[in-house]
């Protein structure tokens, strides 16, 4: 008995001795979208207890921040209180159509077991491409996942273009394609889900001088996905 607990002892031992292993990650973010553009993307390794946001739950202040203007400041702090890491705007500035950007993170431990990539999408009210706190893998090798388009279900999705994008200032902020049309009645005056839930896409139509959207349906019209991820998993290393 006294030779099992030595053992027992001597095995803790070395395990608390261990050094941590950790790892590095490429993120390589590609756009599948025809006519949308991603704001400033925020690429986040959190432990699992931290969600930037959940389907078919209300959207945090800081989640409407990011989805109705592109300000991810909030979400900075709330990945920064749970001990984790980031690169924000990878892309320097907007990521268009077809283009991709990649971000690399150093993953260490339980604190840095979880990804989450968030984005606004424009042009929309309050839309965002998003990844929701999934286990980054351990296996070296290429990780592919494809993203929806969700709503932050914080505001109607009128589609009217008039550089809101303040929480609580119904409007598109822009399209940066500069496809827009301008003079728009409305599509939606309400929203029906107020929780974060899959986007139903762009209505638009092809009146450019009035109609119900500002939006072009012959070019910011999309369906999900919105997004490939390509996970790069490097060598596990010593940090000791």
């Amino acid at each position: 008995m006294k030779r099992h607990i030595a053992t027992l002892l001597l095995a803790g031992g070395i395990l608390a001795s261990s050094p941590l292993l950790a790892r590095d990650i490429t993120v390589e973010v590609t756009n599948l979208t025809a006519g949308v553009y991603f704001t400033p993307l925020l690429v986040a390794a959190h432990d699992r207890d931290t969600h930037l946001f959940e389907v078919g739950t209300e959207a945090s202040v800081n989640l409407q921040a990011a989805a109705e203007g592109g300000n991810i400041s909030g979400l900075i702090g709330d990945v920064e209180a749970a001990g984790g890491e980031y690169v924000a705007n990878p892309a320097a500035g907007l990521l268009g159509p077809g283009e991709t950007t990649d971000a690399e993170l150093d993953i260490h431990g339980h604190s840095t077991s979880r990804l989450s990539i968030i984005g606004m999408l424009l042009p929309t009210n309050d839309g965002f491409v998003g990844l929701d706190a999934i286990k980054i893998p351990k296996r070296k090798g290429i990780h592919t996942y494809l993203l929806n388009g969700y709503d932050a279900g914080t505001e109607a999705n009128d589609e009217i273009v008039n550089g809101g994008g303040a929480p609580g200032a119904p409007g598109v902020p822009a399209d940066p394609g500069g496809y827009n049309g301008s003079g728009a009645t409305g599509v939606f005056d309400a929203e029906q889900n107020v929780n974060v839930h899959v986007h139903k896409g762009v209505v638009g139509d092809e009146d450019l001088n009035g109609g119900s959207s500002d939006l072009d349906s012959r070019v910011h019209r999309w369906l999900n996905p919105v997004a490939r991820v390509v996970i790069r998993v490097g060598e596990r290393r010593d940090d000791d």
